[in-house]
């Protein structure tokens, strides 16, 4: 009886703890970013989806993610993943960054919201 009482505690413990841990992530969907821009603006978050463009020169450049929500452009300097790939992005929000100067790239890219990439993984 005593063991089934431990075994109860411990299993809501770890319940809250799993809980506790998931709304510490800051996963959103592109939808989330899109919808609100202010709300993410410099802010860091974490989105998940497939490359559906992607461009670079010398390391540097920017890519396109879709997460079946929306699209959003990454900009990256630690080199930018191939057409397909399925990656884990993490990084800040920006509207109206401009990458003008950095390297020449679709009009679409070059101004609006946008994610500055800390780090991305392939999933």
């Amino acid at each position: 009886m005593r063991k089934l009482r431990y075994r109860r505690y411990f299993l809501w413990a770890v319940v809250a703890l799993w809980t506790l841990a998931m709304a510490g992530c800051d996963q959103k969907t592109i939808n989330d970013i899109r919808a609100e821009p202010s709300r993410y603006a410099n802010k860091q978050v974490t989105i998940v989806g497939t490359v559906t463009s992607s461009y670079s020169v010398l390391g540097k450049g920017a890519y396109e993610i879709e997460d079946g929500t929306g699209k959003l452009w990454i900009v990256s300097d630690k080199g930018v993943p191939r057409e397909g790939a399925k990656v884990g992005v993490k990084g800040t929000i920006r509207d109206g960054y401009n990458l003008g100067s950095l390297i020449k790239l679709p009009e679409a890219v070059s101004s609006g919201l946008v994610m500055i990439e800390s780090s991305h993984k392939a999933r």
